[in-house]
C-alpha cells in the first residue's frame, strides 16, 4: 500500500450520496461542490480571501483575510480579520467541507494544507489543523482544488515529487484530515485518447455519476517567471491538453477528452434538462462544452472564443450563474471581465465586457447573481510587474446590464499581500 491508507467504504459513501442528490443541494457561488450544505441564497455576510504573503508587506505571511460584505454593516467593505499561517508557500485555492463548517486551503509551493474553522464564528476564523505530509505520503505536490464529498475532502494536485512535472493525481482525506488514499491521473490511452496525467480542477455531477478533471502544468512551470515560461519552447510543451471523465462511484477514469490549451476551471450546468459542463482554455482562449452525445459518450466541443485568441488574453477563472444561463470569464493579461449568454450552450454569445483592472484573476458571484467579486493575483511569479501589479479585492453590483463597483480593498496598501481565491460565509 506504499504507506497510503486504503478505505473500501469511500466509494460506497459517494454512491449513497449520489443517489440522494437533488438540485436543492446546488451550492452558492455556483462553483462549490453540490454536496455542501447550508446554502447562502440571500446576502453573504463575509468574503474570505486566501492571500499570498509578500516580503515587505505586513508580516509577509500567507493568510486568510476576512472582509465584511453585508451592505447593512458599519464595517461593510472593510477587512475585519486576518489569520496568518507563517511563511510563504504560494497560497492558492480553498474549499469548504461538506458541512460548510471548515475551510480547507492549500499552498502550491510547500504543499501545506490548512484547515480553518469558519463555522463557529465566521467573522473570525481560526486555524485548527495544518497538514504537512502530503508529499511524503502520496508523492504528490501542489494541492490545488479542494472538493467536498460526503464526509470527505478530495484534493486535486498539480505536480509530483519525482520530477516536479505535470503528471499528478488526487488525494482523498476524511473530514478529520486523515489521508484515505490517492488516485493517479491516467497516462494511458482510454477511448482513443492518451492521458497526459496532468491535473487542475475537479467538478461533480452526481445525477450522472460523473466527475470531470482538467489539466494545467507542474511546479517547474508555475513556480517560474511567466515571461521565462512563455519564451521557453520546451516549457510551453508542458501544459495539459486533456480532461478526464471519471465514474464517481468507482473513482475510475472512463474517458479521456482532447481539450488543447490547458483547460482550467470546470463549471456544471445542473438546472433541469442541462447536465453539461463548460471550461475555458488558458492558452487557446476557447470555451469548451462537455456533454453526452446520442450514444451516451461524453464529448468536448469548442463553442466560443474569448477575446482575441491571437493576443493570448489568458482566460483564468470562470463562474456560471445558478440557472446555467450566464457565464463570467476573467482574462488576466488584459484585465477584462466578460459575460457570456449561455442560453444556448452550443453557441455562447458575449454580451458584456468591462476592464476591471490591469490584471484580474478570480471571479465569484452570489447565488442570486446580483453581486460579483474579483481578485487580482494569479501566481506570485506570474503577476505583472511595476504599476500593473495591482493587488485588490473588488466587489460589484450586477443589474444584468452593467457592473457597478460597490467597494474595493487595496491589499498592497493594507499590507496584506496578493489576494487570490474567495469563499463566502454568512453570520449565524
Amino acid at each position: 500500500m506504499n504507506k497510503v491508507i486504503r478505505c473500501t467504504r469511500a466509494g460506497a459513501l459517494v454512491a449513497a450520496a449520489a443517489l440522494s442528490f437533488s438540485l436543492a443541494a446546488s451550492a452558492d457561488e455556483t462553483c462549490n461542490s453540490p454536496y455542501i450544505s447550508n446554502l447562502i441564497k440571500g446576502q453573504e455576510s463575509y468574503v474570505h480571501v486566501w492571500t499570498l504573503g509578500v516580503t515587505g508587506l505586513g508580516d509577509a505571511s500567507d493568510k486568510l483575510v476576512t472582509v465584511d460584505a453585508d451592505p447593512k454593516s458599519a464595517r461593510y467593505g472593510k477587512v475585519i480579520d486576518s489569520v496568518s499561517v507563517g511563511g510563504q508557500g504560494e497560497a492558492h485555492h480553498m474549499g469548504f467541507s461538506d458541512d460548510r463548517r471548515y475551510l480547507w486551503a492549500g499552498n502550491l509551493d510547500d504543499s501545506k494544507i490548512f484547515v480553518f474553522d469558519v463555522g463557529t464564528n465566521p467573522a473570525h476564523p481560526h486555524l485548527i489543523k495544518t497538514i504537512k505530509d502530503l508529499p511524503q505520503k502520496t508523492a504528490l505536490i501542489g494541492p490545488h482544488t479542494f472538493y467536498a464529498l460526503p464526509g470527505r475532502m478530495l484534493i486535486g494536485t498539480l505536480s509530483n515529487t519525482k520530477d516536479k512535472g505535470g503528471v499528478t493525481g488526487m488525494a482523498l482525506y476524511n473530514n478529520k484530515g486523515d489521508l484515505i488514499r490517492k488516485y493517479d491521473l491516467p497516462v494511458t490511452q482510454i477511448g482513443g485518447v492518451k492521458g497526459d496525467g496532468y491535473g487542475y480542477d475537479l467538478a461533480v455531477n452526481p445525477a450522472k455519476n460523473v466527475m470531470l478533471s482538467s489539466s494545467f502544468t507542474g511546479w517547474n512551470n508555475y513556480m517560474r517567471d511567466l515571461g521565462e515560461v512563455v519564451n521557453d519552447p520546451a516549457a510551453m510543451k508542458n501544459f495539459g491538453n486533456t480532461m478526464v471523465v471519471w465514474n464517481l462511484k468507482s473513482m475510475k477514469p472512463t474517458q479521456i477528452l482532447s481539450v488543447p490549451g490547458a483547460p482550467l476551471e470546470i463549471r456544471w450546468g445542473l438546472a433541469p434538462g442541462q447536465n453539461w459542463a463548460v471550461t475555458a482554455t488558458a492558452l487557446t482562449s476557447q470555451i469548451y462544452l462537455i456533454k453526452q452525445d446520442a450514444a451516451g459518450a461524453w464529448v468536448a466541443k469548442d463553442v466560443a472564443k474569448i477575446g482575441d485568441p491571437s493576443k493570448i488574453p489568458l482566460p483564468v477563472d470562470i463562474s456560471i450563474t445558478a440557472d446555467g444561463k450566464g457565464l463570467w470569464v476573467n482574462t488576466f493579461m488584459d484585465g477584462t471581465t466578460h459575460y457570456f449568454d449561455m442560453t444556448n450552450p452550443e453557441a455562447p454569445k458575449e454580451t458584456y465586457q468591462k476592464k476591471t483592472g490591469s490584471q484580474v484573476n478570480m471571479v465569484s458571484q452570489s447565488w442570486d447573481g446580483r453581486r460579483v467579486y474579483l481578485t487580482s493575483s494569479l501566481l506570485s511569479r506570474w503577476d505583472k510587474k511595476g504599476v500593473d501589479n495591482e493587488q485588490f479585492l473588488r466587489a460589484f453590483n450586477w443589474d444584468g446590464h452593467e457592473l457597478t463597483q460597490a467597494f474595493q480593498i487595496d491589499f498592497a496598501a493594507e499590507k496584506l499581500g496578493r489576494p487570490h481565491h474567495m469563499k463566502f460565509s454568512a453570520a449565524r
